[in-house]
């Protein structure tokens, strides 16, 4: 089994996703709703994974007529591992397939200084970033066929160290690690691994985090900008390099991890 060569398709047949059934986890709003809105606009039926089930309902919906896909609305718990299964055998029960799993669930609580960090903090830090993208892969892995894509969302953060994330920051190196791991054991059964690392994108989870700044009257709007393009990300900058990652378009890639990131790593 090996991955075939597309270089005798036209763009608009290595772009299409018509055909395929997509699983987006945490899916209900930021980089995961734009992600699902691109998959779903290319042609795919997508399955909005979220904890939020009724903010995966709404996005479904909001989704579907927009694009004229299925798009439909499923719990998921990345914490656990039955919630992953099931959302994967409903994959192949109702759609007849499963061909695309984007791993974007994740936290990103702030931690302070490490030497405070508590083992129940880095636990829950570990769990939902790391086995739960793990867990993710390798249920969706075992139910795809040859043509699978996996795309684990890592972060800046999975690159360089900042003071006050010290969890986060781990967590997304995993992922990075991760990612090639398993792009080397899955090659052979023609299934391809990407990573996707964003840098700090204007999303409502981010905003939350950043509300008790504002409250305090620190203003940290610069920190967006602080790149070589001079403007920050918004959610569907990523969704289309998830997008580029799950077509035909990128067939010869496995094991990369793109830096959507506007040069902040540059």
């Amino acid at each position: 089994m090996g991955i075939a060569d597309v270089s005798g398709r036209s763009l608009t047949e290595l772009s299409s996703l018509a055909g395929r059934v997509a699983v987006v986890t945490g899916g209900a709003k930021g980089i995961g709703a734009a992600t699902v809105a691109r998959l779903a606009e290319a042609g795919a039926t997508v399955i909005v994974a979220d904890l939020d089930v009724a903010g995966a309902e709404v996005t479904a919906k909001e989704v579907a007529s927009a694009t004229g896909s299925t798009v439909v609305a499923m719990r998921i718990d990345v914490a656990d591992t039955e919630s992953i299964v099931a959302v994967c055998e409903a994959a192949v029960a109702d759609f007849g397939g499963l061909h695309i799993w984007v791993n974007n669930a994740g936290i990103y609580p702030t931690t302070g200084p490490a030497i405070d960090v508590t083992d129940a903090f880095i636990d829950r830090m570990l769990t939902v970033n790391v086995r739960g993208s793990f867990a993710g892969a390798r249920e969706a892995a075992r139910r795809m066929g040859e043509g699978g894509v996996i795309v684990n969302l890592s972060s800046t953060a999975g690159f360089k160290a900042a003071p006050g994330i010290s969890a986060y920051i781990a967590s997304k190196h995993a992922i990075v690690g991760l990612t090639k791991a398993l792009a080397v054991e899955f090659g052979p059964l023609g299934i391809r691994v990407l990573g996707v690392a964003p840098t700090v994108i204007d999303t409502p989870g981010v905003q939350e985090q950043l509300a008790p700044l504002k409250e305090a009257g620190i203003d940290i709007s610069a920190s967006f900008s602080a790149n070589a393009l001079r403007r920050g990300g918004v959610p569907d900058d990523v969704a289309r390099v998830i997008y580029f990652c799950c077509t035909d378009l990128s067939m010869l890639m496995t094991g990369s991890v793109l830096a959507a990131d506007a040069g902040a790593l540059a």
